[in-house]
């Protein structure tokens, strides 16, 4: 089977950006204070998470990557933009003095979390502003785009990056957040899990309502297409008339943190590279039950998707 070649694939990810800290230590005694455990801090571990992460793993692929993001001026967005540095991952950060960059701050122990602190404010409507010009500036470069979603503030012009990105004639993927998915009408692609889609269209009673259900919301947001992950049941790619359901790999779960990352990271990889939505489908599917095997936000390389080809 002939390798998709992702290293002409020039994508664009727009979005919330994340610093993932991960304090590992050993929790063996409980406080005498409080009846909480007591870790005895061992090291510290600094990861991309949010639309960072997302194009950390385009980049993994070789894929050509620009992201566009909003940090604040701090230590924090300093070493978001480090590391996306040390990923090859060309970044356009506005920084805005009035907002702290979004941490997630994860305590864990042997494997395990105990505990999760989350840190964040919303950008300015500035800031958002300057992020707009720069998108208009980057899209003739690129060959997809991709909208990751977070709802921390960074995504205020969706709508017109949706709009403006179909105008010149490119794919359009989001990863959505919310119950309002208006805001994604006319995307190419809309990828949510199984809770998501839940929160949207209500529950459904068996698979054949579900698809009914995801078929008049792809319907309503003329979206290309809907592609439903499933966690380890897989996904399934809703297009006009017809569905397509993707078997998941089975693999021991270690961390599902991140995985929706990898996973559209992948489908716009794909798409970028010429691949037809199924086949990219399948491709992220895979790479999602890589992602699974691995603890904390993680990428998967191309040697682990085409098996070393």
């Amino acid at each position: 089977m002939k390798v998709p070649q992702t290293t002409r694939a020039r994508v664009l990810v727009v979005g919330d950006v994340m610093l993932d800290r991960y304090w590992y230590g050993d929790a063996t005694r409980i406080s005498p204070e409080a009846p909480v455990p007591v870790v005895l801090w061992q090291r510290e571990e600094e990861r991309l998470g949010g639309a960072a992460n997302v194009a950390r793993n385009c980049a993994a692929l070789g894929a050509p990557t620009r992201l566009l993001s909003v940090t604040g001026r701090d230590e924090a967005g300093e070493r978001v933009a480090a590391l996306l540095r040390e990923e090859n991952v060309q970044a356009s950060l506005r920084r805005d003095a009035s907002i702290r960059t979004t941490q997630k701050l994860r305590i864990v122990h042997r494997q395990q979390q105990l505990l999760r602190v989350d840190m964040e404010t919303p950008p300015s409507r500035e800031v958002l502003a300057s992020k707009l010009a720069d998108f208009r500036k980057a899209l003739p470069e690129r060959d997809v785009v991709l909208l990751s979603d977070y709802g921390k503030g960074g995504l205020a012009h969706v709508a017109t990056m949706i709009r403006e990105g179909r105008k010149a004639g490119k794919r359009v993927l989001v990863d959505p957040k919310g119950d309002d998915y208006s805001r994604y009408r006319g995307a190419s692609m809309m990828t949510p899990n199984l809770k998501e889609l839940e929160d949207v269209v209500g529950r459904w009673k068996d698979e054949r309502d579900l698809a009914a259900r995801a078929q008049a919301l792809r319907a309503k947001l003329r979206l290309d297409a809907l592609l439903l992950t499933r966690g380890e049941e897989g996904m399934t790619l809703f297009r006009p008339g017809r569905a397509v359901r993707i078997k998941g790999e089975r693999r021991e779960v270690a961390d599902v943190t991140g995985a929706g990352d990898t996973v559209i990271a992948v489908l716009a990889v794909m798409l970028a590279a010429g691949e037809s939505p199924e086949s990219a489908a399948r491709y992220a599917n895979r790479a999602g039950g890589i992602k699974v095997t691995k603890f904390g936000t993680a990428v998967v390389t191309r040697e682990e998707l085409f098996g070393g080809k």
